[in-house]
This record gives structure tokens, sequence and C-alpha cells, in this order.
């Protein structure tokens, strides 16, 4: 639980955490055939393939957009997306190879890079962005919106492959 009356940076990075925290609750104790099953029709997508793509979008965000890193996409953009540069970012196909552990090692190394991407950075502080400036607050913001859409997608599969709910 974010605490209720902290800083607006503190408040931001900890919404921020909580979401990824629920993200990877809801793939934890799951065999890998749980987390690559698309249960709720006709949508295609799975946990795996979430936790796929939410390393690519803090890649995106934190990488790329914040500290104008070049950080390739780990995936292929989806079908007429782009180059992944401008929230078309990929992951969501699941690799007949792919596991859980390889996912959740390059998700957590993405969030590790996102948080020390972040530290030295005022709220306030702009990258460049799609021809204009970007804030980290924005960034911020726009980031618990996106887990929070994708944990409320996590929630919805989680609970259709194994009945499991709750944050």
């Amino acid at each position: 639980m974010p605490p209720l009356d902290a800083d607006e940076r503190t408040t931001l990075e900890s919404w921020l955490d909580f979401y990824r925290a629920t993200l990877a609750q809801k793939c934890d104790g799951l065999p890998e055939e749980g987390l690559r099953e698309a249960s709720a029709a006709p949508s295609p997508i799975t946990l795996l393939g979430l936790l796929q793509h939410l390393a690519e979008v803090e890649r995106n965000w934190f990488r790329r957009v914040l500290a104008q890193e070049d950080a390739p996409p780990f995936f292929a953009p989806p079908a007429g997306g782009g180059d992944g540069s401008q929230g078309r970012e990929g992951g969501w196909e699941l690799a007949e190879d792919a596991t859980y552990a390889q996912a959740l090692a390059r998700w957590e190394g993405e969030v590790a890079a996102a948080r020390k991407n972040c530290a030295a950075r005022a709220l306030d502080d702009t990258s460049p962005f799609m021809g204009a400036r970007v804030t980290l607050r924005w960034i911020y913001t726009h980031m618990i919106g996106e887990y929070a859409r994708h944990c409320g997608h996590a929630d919805l599969i989680r609970e259709r492959v194994d009945g499991r709910t709750g944050v």
C-alpha cells in the first residue's frame, strides 16, 4: 500500500512500485502453461505476454525516452506499430522458447534500470519526446496508468486461469 501522506515524488514512485508488485504477484506461482494461457477470450493477452510487454514499456520510457539511451527493443512492435519508440511496444507475442524466468529477469532488469535513471532526476526534469519535452512527472503518471490497466488485465486472466483474485 502506498503511503497516504507522502510528498509527490514518493507518492508517484510508491504507486508505480505498487503496480509493479501487483503484476509480479499475478504471475507468481503459476506453471509455464498457465502463464501462457490466453484465458479471457477473445483477447490473446497472456500473463507472460504482459510481463514481456511491460519490460518493453519500462525500457522505452525510462531508458529510450527519459535517459535518451540507445536501447533497442527486445521484441518486434505490434503489426503496423512502427519502431516501438512511440508507445507501440511489443512483447505480446510469445516465442515458443520464451520462459517466465527469462521474462521476469528481463523485466526486473528494466525496473532496476528505471529506478537508476530516475534517481538523479527531479520531477520537472525533461527529455525530448515527439518534437516536445516530457517531464519525469508525466512519465511516472503515464506508467502508473499503463500498469493499472495491465494489472486489471492480469487480474482477469489470473482469475480465469486458476480462480485466484485479489492484490
